[in-house]
């Protein structure tokens, strides 16, 4: 990894308490990152921030420092405090992201003495309800998960001293945004605590809320000439449906990967790309929607380590997530959204790294290219495909390319958008939007 991407600010020019500055050089941090030399002096002097930069620069240090510096400069008289009142509040949109900040969290953390929670559906209700018998000094988690125990009075918001709203614009792409209302309404007013709202993109939407809910925000933007990292080499190949398995294989052949990442818009062809991986000797697995959240936490846990060498993915895993050491990512599905693009290629190349975004434009999704492109403010190079890139596949069994259905399921076709019921994040969409400039916020 390189160090260009840090700022010559030291952490520990920051009066920070001890314990935490304990936990920042046992985690290996020195120096600042932009976006967190840019908000920590605002934030460590009780300044609201909404702050923007691209995904991998940091913005996860940033919010959790603030946030144990505020808690450990105002100790609460424990003698008055109830069990159930967390004074620290992370809201997350996907249970991925809400474990890596806990992750982050704990490590950070380590010293302060503070206890860190985070509750999240899909796994471990029971347990999870536990976690309020007991002090809770920081709660992380996802909004429905939340709202479930809040309603069951397992715990209140009352004295919550610091709030984030973590990728706050993929809130909206879910539809959880009357739920972080509720969230926030139930806090005290925005005056009387510390707010933070971090993404790497701020639509008009977002910026509404957080003058709504935060008291007189401050924009941290960091600015870049490109959308995308600059360390990130951006290709693109127009392929046939047909040709989209043989490219795949022939292209994870001859690169020299370490970790890769392939995007496909829907479970049903992410199980189909893995099937024909696996069948070709590949070490993959699928990330998904439906797979089970113990074994998605598994699974993460093997690609962050290098026991599985490729991960086929929806969007489920394109926010947020810091696995290091990817090399490359495939779009074998373009996305729908040009931000969504930005997401998913952001993904490597992380924390000054390099890394390749290789994306393929097929039949049923290059309309996407277009849009994508003029969200990026330049093109992506064109590759030609070569008969030599083409690798005749060996057929994975016949039952592992069947979709579920009552009919026994057919085939399924690469690009074709599924039909059957799935996770919002796993169904390819087209946003409604008002009518103007698709220019990123803070450009022009």
């Amino acid at each position: 990894m390189e160090s260009s991407h840090l700022t010559n600010t030291l952490f520990s020019s920051f009066d920070l308490p001890k314990p935490l500055m304990k936990g920042i050089a046992a985690a290996g941090y020195d120096r600042c990152t932009p976006i967190q030399a840019e908000s920590l002096p605002q934030l460590l002097a009780g300044q609201d921030i909404t702050g923007q930069a691209q995904t991998g620069t940091g913005k996860t240090a940033a919010f959790l420092i603030a946030m144990f510096n505020r808690l450990l400069r105002s100790p609460p008289a424990e003698d008055n405090r109830p069990v159930c009142q967390p004074r620290g509040v992370i809201i997350a949109p996907t249970r991925e992201l809400a474990i890596q900040i806990h992750s982050d969290a704990l490590q950070l953390g380590k010293y302060t003495g503070l206890s860190i929670e985070v509750v999240y559906g899909g796994a471990g209700y029971e347990t999870q309800q536990k976690i309020f018998q007991r002090h809770v000094d920081i709660l992380i988690g996802t909004p429905g998960r939340m709202i479930d125990f809040h309603k069951q009075r397992l715990f209140d918001l009352k004295a919550a001293e610091v709030l984030v709203l973590d990728e706050a614009d993929r809130m909206f792409d879910l539809g959880f945004i009357k739920d972080i209302r509720y969230l926030l309404h139930r806090m005290p007013k925005p005056e009387q605590r510390l707010s933070m709202l971090f993404s790497a993109t701020l639509t008009y939407r977002v910026n509404e809320l957080s003058y709504e809910h935060m008291n007189n925000p401050q924009l941290v933007h960091i600015e870049t000439e490109r959308v995308t990292a600059d360390k990130i080499k951006q290709t693109v190949y127009y392929t046939s449906n047909e040709e989209k398995i043989p490219l795949l294989l022939g292209l994870l052949q001859d690169i020299a990967s370490q970790r890769t990442l392939i995007f496909v818009n829907t479970k049903h062809v992410a199980n189909r790309v893995c099937a024909y991986l696996q069948a070709n000797d590949f070490n993959a697995d699928t990330l998904s929607g439906d797979v089970p959240q113990k074994k998605r936490i598994a699974l993460l846990k093997r690609f962050q380590q290098g026991e599985l060498a490729i991960m086929v993915a929806t969007d489920v895993a394109a926010r947020g997530l810091h696995i290091p050491d990817i090399s490359h990512v495939i779009n074998y599905d373009l996305p729908q959204d040009p931000e969504d693009y930005v997401h998913r290629v952001g993904r490597t190349a992380r924390a000054g790294a390099i890394g390749d975004a290789i994306s393929f434009a097929c039949e049923d999704y290059a309309f996407s290219l277009p849009e994508i492109e003029h969200y990026l403010h330049h093109k992506i190079p064109l590759e030609t495909i070569t008969p030599a890139l083409l690798l005749t596949p060996k057929q994975p069994p016949a039952s592992s390319l069947r979709r579920p259905g009552r009919h026994g399921g057919r085939p399924a076709q690469p690009g074709r958008r599924a039909r059957t019921g799935g996770s919002r994040s796993d169904t390819p969409r087209r946003r409604s939007r008002p009518t103007r400039s698709r220019t990123p916020a803070g450009k022009g």
